[in-house]
């Protein structure tokens, strides 16, 4: 069953409480999904640790649940 823009939603405020969260279906299907995330706890971290906070958050559910999920990661500037 694929994950809902809410349940993905939530699963990632409770990860990073702070952040700017934007979610587009990308297909219409629920399955391929784009994540905008800014978050201070992202500051000092490449790209790549970023994404893995991300990953970790949504506990194995990429690849299951959620079909594909593209990130847009960043720390707020200033």
């Amino acid at each position: 069953m694929p994950m809902s823009v809410q349940d993905l939603e939530a699963h990632l405020r409770a990860a990073f409480p702070d952040a700017d969260i934007g979610i587009d279906d990308l297909a219409g299907d629920g399955d391929h999904y784009r994540a905008r995330i800014v978050s201070p706890a992202f500051r000092g971290l490449n790209r790549i640790r970023q994404h893995q906070l991300v990953y970790a958050a949504l506990k194995g559910r990429v690849g299951g649940e959620l079909h594909a999920l593209a990130l847009e990661t960043s720390a707020p500037q200033g």
